[in-house]
């Protein structure tokens, strides 16, 4: 089949990779695989070199940006219209909610016969105001009558999305967002180089967070909740991958309660980084606000590193209580504490909830298997569709 992918911008992140990994495996499986972003990057960095690689055909869209703008959005819509009718594509599937919503539009108006959408999070939720909410509902809503299926990361999205009334249950399947398994492995060489990077001793514990230093990743629950961690494990050592617009605020607030010296910014890692830094972690703290299914806790549990996370969103489908790590009631700092402290000072319990997490996780998120099942929802469309 001829695809055509399209995403609001080529940023590290996890729809991103998402995105390019299906494009990658559906080339390798000999499809023509179209790939349209917007030039658009971040402080998060630039997926485009991936992209380059993967074997896809590339299209910079000039006017597709992340922000609103009535005007720059129609003229992307526009360039998405044009794009659809030169390439014909058999299936357009989109991502994120700007490229979702545009993508989808034009698709339609361009005549493509199967138009896909995977919900990697959703456009609306509980950091914005009603206005936002019901905005974003409603346009949902009106690009889901142009969707002939939809894929969610977890079924948390899809819970979500058909009690929005988005669209009926039947049109969703759940397929989760894919990567290479194979490079995410406990790595006793690359634990011991990195933790001396960072200073951490053979009994330091270190409590790893990665996330854009950025509002409602949960850095704000997490510095509220490290004097008690530090007063009951005052092994307890913080190491934060990732960069953004609060990096500065938060180095500030460290400082004024006095743990500035605990905590590590790692800054903005290569994807292919992100492994090797994982083997220095003892445990991963994911306290993000909103999110469709937390890739770092799956990477985090490939490399047998147990997690504690809210209860938001996909983070109950990996994050099993007791099991993989601790699911703490969404917003409470005190239970996110106390889920740290109990895992900081037991490693046989740490060590049995990474084994049985990589067990867990290890093939359901195998972007082999993403492609699979993404070609598979293709193909029950096009023999629904009569072959076409």
């Amino acid at each position: 089949m001829r695809v055509c992918h399209v995403i609001t911008r080529l940023i590290i992140g996890g729809a991103q990779e998402n995105t390019v990994l299906t494009c990658r495996g559906l080339v390798e499986r000999g499809h023509e695989v179209l790939l349209a972003a917007g030039r658009e990057t971040g402080p998060e960095g630039s997926l485009w070199p991936q992209a380059e690689r993967s074997g896809a055909g590339l299209v910079r869209l000039e006017h597709m940006r992340r922000a609103v703008n009535p005007l720059r959005d129609a003229r992307a819509l526009r360039e998405l219209v044009s794009l659809f009718r030169r390439t014909k594509p058999d299936v357009v599937h989109t991502h994120s909610s700007k490229a979702g919503i545009l993508g989808r539009a034009a698709a339609a108006r361009a005549g493509v016969p199967m138009i896909v959408h995977t919900i990697h999070g959703m456009s609306f939720n509980r950091t914005q105001g009603a206005a936002s909410r019901a905005t974003y509902r409603f346009l949902e809503w009106r690009a889901g009558r142009h969707t002939h299926a939809f894929i969610s990361v977890a079924d948390a999205m899809t819970d979500q999305a058909v009690a929005a009334g988005i669209a009926p249950r039947a049109r969703f399947t759940t397929i989760r967002s894919g990567m290479e398994t194979d490079r995410f492995r406990p790595d006793a060489t690359a634990r011991g180089e990195v933790r001396a990077a960072w200073g951490a001793g053979d009994n330091d514990v270190v409590i790893g967070t990665i996330a854009r230093l950025f509002d409602n990743k949960g850095y704000e629950e997490i510095l509220a909740a490290m004097p008690g961690i530090v007063r009951s494990a005052p092994e307890a050592r913080f190491v934060w991958v990732g960069d953004g617009a609060r990096r500065e605020a938060y180095r500030e607030r460290l400082a004024r309660i006095g743990l500035e010296g605990r905590v590590t910014f790692a800054g903005l890692v290569p994807p292919e980084e992100v492994a090797r830094l994982l083997s220095g972690f003892d445990l991963l703290v994911h306290a993000s606000r909103w999110e469709g299914l937390p890739r770092a806790v799956v990477q985090a549990l490939l490399c047998e590193v147990p997690a504690v996370s809210f209860d938001n969103d996909g983070a109950a489908e990996v994050v099993l209580d007791g099991v993989t790590g601790r699911l703490v009631r969404y917003g409470e700092v005190e239970g996110l504490a106390r889920a740290v402290i109990e895992l900081a000072k037991d490693a046989g319990l740490r060590a049995r909830l990474g084994a049985e997490g990589r067990r867990h996780v290890v093939q359901e998120f195998d972007w082999r298997t993403m492609v699979e099942r993404i070609e598979s929802v293709y193909a029950a469309l096009r023999e629904a569709r009569g072959g076409c």
